[in-house]
């Protein structure tokens, strides 16, 4: 009987460890780690500046997963480079929460990509070329030409996003977002009290082509030592892609109105640095239309872009980039990348010059 009765206060004493386990489960999935890493040879014959160089162009690591079921969640941290200045230094890149119980409206809240062209929000990898197109470095909150510091076409705010007009092979015809933000980029509070809205929309008539707009709205802003200076941000977006079959055709051509700061934020003396650089102007544009082709479905490919970004929205000042290149995907894990370009720029004394630019990257 003693025995018996031993056993079962065991099994009671195990019983709410195993309920409480459960019920944890069934809160929070497991996190899932993952990343990546770009390693970069490049050489660039530029006149009086030529350069070869090996460089660790990214580093990345992730932890996602769900909670609830309905929430999903993600923190990811770039680690290359150096605390020296605020371009170079690792950061925090996302850090969000999003419900996710609905396709047709989603609520998405913390640090995340600014809803704004179609290329911004593609994985370093998977956009295609050297770099992403001058136009979304300058004008969607990469290296900003306003006078960001680097925010990798992100900022902190609260979005909605969905998918809407169900067709009847299950497919949706019209795809919407829009957010309020910070406006001054990562890892940084509002200035002026301003917000940024940013949004777009796009069209999905047929499998794999997508039609879209996109708008940005906002200020930035600076304390100096007379008091706050915010600098208007407006911008628009036109988009198309056709990306199936293992093709990717797009082209996008982005508008921005608003002057910027003389000095780039790149350490904390640059935050009340507020001198504004009329000379630069109040207009900036950039265009580019790429096409990704396979030679050997999901393993080969070669591609071309043409890059068009003018800084101050005329020729004088242009900048284009002609790039050819081929890609070899050994699988979803390896990538190399080689590729070649000719640049046109027009705001150096000897205008022309060429660039090589080999690329090995792996997630994990």
């Amino acid at each position: 009987m003693k025995k018996h009765l031993a056993a079962m206060m065991a099994v009671c004493s195990v019983m709410p460890h195993v309920a409480e386990a459960q019920e944890q489960k069934a809160i929070m999935s497991t996190p899932k780690l993952s990343g990546c890493v770009i390693g970069q040879y490049q050489y660039v014959d530029k006149d009086d500046a030529e350069n070869n160089s090996f460089n660790v162009r990214n580093v990345r690591v992730a932890i996602d997963g769900r909670i609830l079921d309905d929430f999903a969640y993600k923190v990811q941290a770039q680690i290359t480079g150096t605390p020296t200045t605020m371009n170079d230094a690792p950061r925090i890149v996302d850090a969000f929460v999003e419900w996710q119980k609905h396709k047709e409206i989603k609520v998405k809240f913390g640090q995340f990509k600014r809803p704004f062209t179609f290329e911004n929000p593609m994985h370093p990898i998977d956009q295609g070329f050297i770099n992403y197109a001058q136009g979304v470095l300058q004008l969607a909150g990469f290296t900003d030409r306003v006078g960001e510091h680097s925010s990798n076409g992100r900022d902190i705010g609260v979005q909605l996003q969905g998918d809407v007009l169900k067709m009847n092979n299950g497919r949706h015809l019209l795809h919407y977002q829009i957010g309020v933000f910070n406006g001054q980029g990562i890892n940084t509070k509002d200035v002026d009290n301003q917000k940024d809205v940013i949004g777009g929309f796009w069209l999905m008539p047929i499998e794999g082509l997508r039609l879209g707009a996109f708008g940005w709205t906002g200020t930035y802003a600076r304390k100096g030592s007379n008091g706050v200076k915010s600098l208007s941000r407006d911008r628009y977006a036109i988009s198309g892609e056709y990306a199936a079959h293992d093709w990717t055709i797009r082209s996008e051509y982005i508008h921005s109105t608003g002057y910027a700061f003389a000095n780039v934020y790149n350490e904390k003396a640059d935050l009340s640095k507020d001198e504004v650089n009329t000379a630069k102007g109040n207009k900036a544009d950039g265009f580019y239309v790429l096409v990704i082709a396979p030679v050997k479905e999901k393993k080969l490919h070669v591609k071309a872009r043409y890059d068009l970004y003018r800084p101050t929205a005329d020729w004088q000042q242009s900048k284009s980039t002609y790039e050819v290149g081929v890609d070899y995907v050994f699988s979803r894990n390896l990538q190399v990348n080689l590729g070649g370009a000719w640049v046109n720029d027009r705001t150096l004394s000897k205008h022309d010059y060429c660039m090589l630019d080999t690329q090995i990257s792996f997630r994990f």
